[in-house]
């Protein structure tokens, strides 16, 4: 099984910037689908943006944040700038083998890391 680890979350001001990592192990990095979705409280969980063969981004983020991965490291990235208020939640990373499903949809994912907090104040 492939296992996720998130880190890099914190506490910052409104637009300013944050770098999120999640490491990964377990099974070759470089054959999976990965995605960051985020979730605040009493909200769904809900997506952000993708990688695999191209990169997809949330309308709410779109501009703001990158996604990369560095397979050598096992590892996918969450650049995080201009952050807003309304950004706040829990970021949790997730990992799917490649194939035709639709990457933004949460259900299609089998795993999972913890999550890392990310709050922003205004």
């Amino acid at each position: 099984q492939v296992q996720l680890v998130e880190s890099g979350g914190g506490l910052v001001q409104a637009g300013g910037s944050l770098r999120l990592s999640c490491a990964a192990s377990g099974r070759t990095f470089s054959s999976y689908v990965m995605g960051w979705f985020r979730q605040a409280p009493g909200k769904e969980r809900e997506f952000v943006a993708v990688i695999g063969g191209t990169t997809y981004y949330a309308d709410s983020v779109k501009g703001r944040f990158t996604i990369s991965r560095d397979n050598a490291k096992n590892t996918v990235y969450l650049q995080m700038n201009s952050l807003k208020p309304e950004d706040t939640a829990v970021y949790y990373c997730a990992a799917q083998r490649t194939g035709p499903w639709i990457k933004t949809r949460l259900e299609n994912y089998a795993y999972w890391g913890q999550g890392t907090q990310v709050t922003v104040s205004s």
